[in-house]
C-alpha cells in the first residue's frame, strides 16, 4: 500500500470478533467485526463478486464511531467450501443466496438497521440488499457501480474495454480458440467449470489478470500479484463467471428501476472517471434515477478503491454518515410506505 493512501485511511485496526456463519447447503461464511462495539453498524460488501475480503477494507471507516463488519462472500475468501477446490458446487451462490446471508448475519448480530457500503459488484449486491430490505439500511455508499446489465457485461468480457487495452485483451483472449471468441463468458465457462486444474487454473489466472491489470489507472503490480495467485484466481474467476453467465439473477435493469424502493435513504455514489471495469455509464444512470443520491466523479481514478481520489471520497462520505442516527426510523418507514404506495 502506497504511503498517499495510507495517509488516507484510517490506522490499522483489528477485529474483537470473528465468526462462522451457517447459511446452508453446506456453506459456512467468514464474518468479523472491529472498530466500536457501540458505534454505527456498516457492513462492507466486497466486490468480484468472488474477491474476498482484506484488513485494510476497514480502514475506510472511523474506528471510534463504527461498529465495522466485514463477511466473505460465499465460496470465497475465508468462507468455505472454497471456489478454488476442483469439484466446486457453485448452484447455491447467487446473488439471493447472499441477499439473505447478509440479512441473517444481521439479526444474528442484533443489528436493527445498518449502512451498506460495497463496491463494483459490492455495489450491485448493496443495491439487491437494500431494495429487498429497505428498513434494514441506513445509509448506502456506492463506488464504481456496476448493475450487471448486459452491454455493462459485453463491455467488459466481450471486446468493448479491447479499445482502450489492446494488448491487456489479446492476454486475455489467448487461451480461447478463434472460432470460440464471439461468446468469452460462455467460452471461459466451460473451461473454468472444468474440474481438471490444468485446465481451470489457467483459464482461472487469465481472467482474473484481464481484471487485475484494468482496475487502476495506472497497473499495480502488487494488487496482479495478489488477483492472479492460483488459489485466489480461480475462486476469483469461477464465481465471477458464473454470476455473469446468469446476469446476476436479475432482470434487465432491475437495480436501476428498483431505486423507488429506496429513494427515501441517504445515499453517496463515487465513480473514477476513467474506470475501465464499470464505466461512468452505469453511475451515471443511477444518478439520473436517484438525484437524491450525492454524486462525485473523481477526475483522476479508474475503479479500484486504492487509488488516493477514490479513498479519499469514500473517507469523506464515511465521515459525513458517522452520526449515531442519521435516519430516523420511524420518519424512514413512513417514506417508504408512501413511496411503495406511489
Amino acid at each position: 500500500m502506497n504511503e498517499q493512501l495510507e495517509a488516507i485511511l484510517y490506522p490499522p485496526i483489528e477485529p474483537y470478533e470473528t465468526g462462522e456463519l451457517i447459511v446452508g447447503e453446506g456453506n459456512r461464511v467468514y464474518w468479523e467485526q472491529s472498530g466500536n462495539p457501540h458505534g454505527k453498524p456498516v457492513v462492507f460488501l466486497h466486490g468480484g463478486p468472488g474477491a474476498g475480503t482484506a484488513p485494510w477494507h476497514r480502514r475506510f471507516f472511523d474506528p471510534e464511531r463504527y461498529r465495522i463488519v466485514l463477511l466473505d462472500q460465499r465460496g470465497c475468501g475465508r468462507s468455505t467450501p472454497h471456489a478454488s477446490e476442483p469439484h466446486a458446487d457453485l448452484r447455491h451462490n447467487t446473488t439471493w443466496h447472499l441477499v439473505a446471508d447478509i440479512e441473517l448475519l444481521r439479526k444474528n448480530l442484533g443489528i436493527a438497521r445498518w449502512q451498506v457500503f460495497g463496491g463494483s459488484w459490492g455495489s450491485a449486491l448493496a443495491l439487491a440488499y437494500a431494495q429487498a430490505h429497505p428498513r434494514a439500511v441506513t445509509e448506502l455508499v456506492l463506488r464504481g457501480v456496476f448493475t450487471l446489465r448486459r452491454h455493462e457485461l459485453e463491455w467488459f468480457y466481450e471486446g468493448g474495454a479491447a479499445s482502450v487495452a489492446p494488448d491487456l485483451w489479446e492476454d486475455f483472449i489467448a487461451p480461447i480458440p478463434i472460432l470460440e471468441r464471439s461468446q468469452m463468458i460462455e467460452a471461459y465457462h466451460r473451461r473454468l467449470s472444468d474440474p481438471d486444474p490444468a485446465v481451470h487454473l489457467p483459464a482461472g489466472i487469465a481472467w482474473s489478470r484481464w481484471e487485475a491489470s484494468t482496475l487502476t489507472l495506472v497497473p499495480d503490480a502488487e494488487l496482479i500479484a495478489a488477483m492472479t495467485e492460483p488459489r485466489a484466481a480461480a475462486a476469483f474467476a469461477r464465481i465471477e463467471n458464473h454470476y455473469f453467465l446468469h446476469g446476476g439473477w436479475f432482470d434487465e435493469g432491475q437495480l436501476i428501476a428498483g431505486v423507488d424502493r429506496i429513494r427515501h435513504l441517504p445515499a453517496a455514489i463515487v465513480q473514477g472517471r476513467y474506470d475501465v471495469c464499470t464505466p461512468p455509464m452505469t453511475a451515471w444512470d443511477l444518478h439520473r434515477a436517484w438525484p437524491e443520491a450525492s454524486f462525485e466523479m473523481v477526475p483522476d481514478a479508474g475503479h479500484s478503491a486504492s487509488e488516493p481520489g477514490i479513498a479519499r471520497a469514500l473517507v469523506a462520505v464515511t465521515d459525513r454518515f458517522a452520526a449515531p442516527v442519521l435516519v430516523d426510523a420511524a420518519a424512514a418507514d413512513a417514506r417508504y410506505e408512501q413511496s411503495a404506495a406511489s
